[in-house]
């Protein structure tokens, strides 16, 4: 699977409840130019208080149409939770996975205990997201949300996506330049939006910034508390019929993206233990595959 189609499958199911979340904002999309567009929403972000700093990210902007055309290039998505996990759980990321827990073992033991969340969860989460950091995207995150806010489709979600975004800049987070990511808006090596970011992000490495492009233990920290801000139970299950599956489903609405997460992490689980990459008794937990919708 590209890795557009698995963003588009994280994005359109969780998009009705972010559209309805997200907070309305007066700039009025595709009335004027686009300039037009930025100087009346850099007035309202002013008036929720981001300073020069933030605001300087919009200056300079331009449509991006190569993210218009990634949005409306999504179409019906429809695959077997077996086949998706079969694609997406490969036997090089297993490999990889293994080699990670045991390089990132003292940080992952420390987040386990400040969040309750086992470092093989947010390991299986950073290969599918990324490939544990390769594949984190190139676009600047600002004109991504920019376009997505100018264009009316979803015009509230990236509004305030595109808030967040200058808000994370106005912190000292990151820069502008520095904050690259998906065509959607996503950051980093889990891709956070940008209200997440906010929300979420930990500076787990102690230098005064939350950086989940570049600094790992940030990244896996911070992975681990969108699940514990969603309920995460330490020490409960994950499968589909435990308790934690649900927080799971907070991270990608999609159910065959959140059971894909929960085997990945279980098959992880075992290999770190000395197993052979596969827990037979969790996997037979796993329900046959229902096909998602996009």
């Amino acid at each position: 699977m590209t890795r557009l189609s698995v963003r588009a499958l994280s994005l359109s199911a969780a998009a009705a409840v972010l559209m309805l979340s997200a907070p309305a904002l007066a700039a009025t999309c595709q009335q004027g130019t686009f300039d037009t567009f930025l100087s009346a929403f850099g007035k309202e972000a002013a008036a929720k208080g981001v300073s020069a700093r933030g605001l300087a990210a919009l200056k300079g902007l331009t449509v991006d149409e190569k993210v218009l055309a990634a949005d409306k290039r999504q179409h019906v998505f429809k695959q077997s939770f077996e086949e998706f996990s079969g694609r997406m759980i490969s036997q090089s990321r297993l490999t990889k996975a293994a080699k990670l827990m045991q390089q990132h073992g003292a940080t992952l033991k420390k987040v386990e205990q400040q969040f309750g969340v086992p470092g093989a969860m947010v390991v299986a989460i950073w290969g599918l997201e990324t490939d544990y950091g390769v594949n984190q995207g190139k676009m600047s995150v600002v004109r991504s949300t920019a376009t997505l806010a100018f264009d009316c489709r979803r015009t509230d979600r990236f509004q305030n996506e595109l808030l967040e975004a200058l808000r994370i800049i106005d912190k000292g987070d990151m820069t502008v330049e520095h904050m690259k990511g998906d065509w959607a808006g996503e950051i980093g090596q889990t891709q956070f939006l940008p209200s997440s970011y906010n929300k979420y992000a930990v500076d787990f490495d102690g230098d005064g910034k939350r950086d989940l492009v570049s600094s790992t233990p940030d990244v896996l920290a911070s992975t681990a508390n969108y699940l514990k801000g969603h309920g995460w139970q330490r020490g409960q299950g994950y499968g589909p019929n435990d308790p934690n599956f649900a927080a799971i489903k907070e991270w990608n609405k999609a159910d065959v993206y959140a059971r894909t997460i929960a085997a990945f992490a279980q098959r992880i689980d075992a290999q770190a233990k000395g197993g052979a990459g596969s827990d037979k008794r969790v996997e037979n937990t796993l329900p046959a595959g229902k096909t998602v919708k996009r």
